[in-house]
């Protein structure tokens, strides 16, 4: 495979050039080591179609939403200041970001604080390049009448309405796209939203995402589709526990395979 070259907002303001887009990588995407594997399929979409990109690199902080979902305020401003004075720096446009959480607070709270951009999701952005050509995709597709479900990400579903994105990107493969009993504004959480990642689980009989791998799992879909870091790593955790031979992949990663 293709080295994968990234440059960096400084590095192109150092050759006198802007970016279409700033790829915001977040937390999940720089360190662990599943969400890297999203990172660079995403990245290998954006080079492939000739998209002009950059990431902040070491410059890019946590956005604090552990903090502020966790009710530490002063915490979170505190983190948001600093992103927002680097990317007011370089006059950042338009953000895309692979994580439901850093598009949420992004999108959301940042403006209050003064940090004004548009902020897009990695599923919108990619359905969006493949309904403008810009994403050709191969005739023999690896996933034709392959069963697929699509778990909603709470952050990007019923916190910011964005349901068919996603589908549409999955409808593009050619796959099945099979419905869990609880989807879209009817969504059950993976467990792992508003801080929920950080802490001990509370008392109870089954592990929420437990509960929610097994309606996956009740689709009997060969692959759980995912737009999010941290529902990635809960429904791959609740998969494993109950012993299927069922892969959770992220939308880029799927789409990446279907790419002429």
């Amino acid at each position: 495979m293709m080295e994968l070259k990234i440059r960096t907002m400084a590095e192109m303001q150092a050759a006198g050039q802007t970016p279409e887009i700033l790829f915001w990588v977040g937390c999940a995407g720089s360190f662990d080591e599943r969400a890297k594997k999203v990172t660079k399929a995403f990245a290998r979409i954006l080079n492939k179609v000739g998209i002009q990109y950059a990431i902040l690199g070491s410059e890019e902080s946590c956005t604090g939403d552990p903090a502020k979902r966790a009710g530490n305020e002063f915490v979170f401003q505190m983190m948001a200041l600093q992103n927002i004075e680097v990317m007011n720096m370089y006059a950042v446009k338009k953000i895309v970001t692979t994580c439901p959480h850093c598009f949420n607070i992004l999108k959301n709270e940042y403006p209050e604080l003064g940090g004004n951009y548009e902020v897009v999701h990695h599923a919108e952005y990619l359905q969006e390049l493949i309904e403008s050509n810009k994403i050709k995709l191969t005739d023999a597709s690896e996933f034709k009448g392959r069963r697929i479900t699509y778990h909603d990400s709470c952050y990007l579903g019923r916190a910011n309405d964005i349901y068919e994105a996603p589908r549409k990107v999955l409808e593009a493969l050619d796959a099945e796209l099979v419905e869990m009993k609880s989807c879209r504004k009817n969504g059950l959480c993976c467990g792992a939203g508003g801080a929920q990642m950080f802490k001990e689980d509370e008392p109870g009989t089954m592990r929420i995402n437990t509960k929610r791998a097994n309606e996956a799992l009740e689709t009997k879909a060969e692959i759980v589709a995912a737009a999010c870091p941290f529902c990635m790593t809960m429904m791959q955790d609740g998969v494993k526990s109950a012993e299927k031979e069922v892969k959770v992949f992220d939308l880029a990663e799927l789409l990446l395979q279907q790419i002429s």
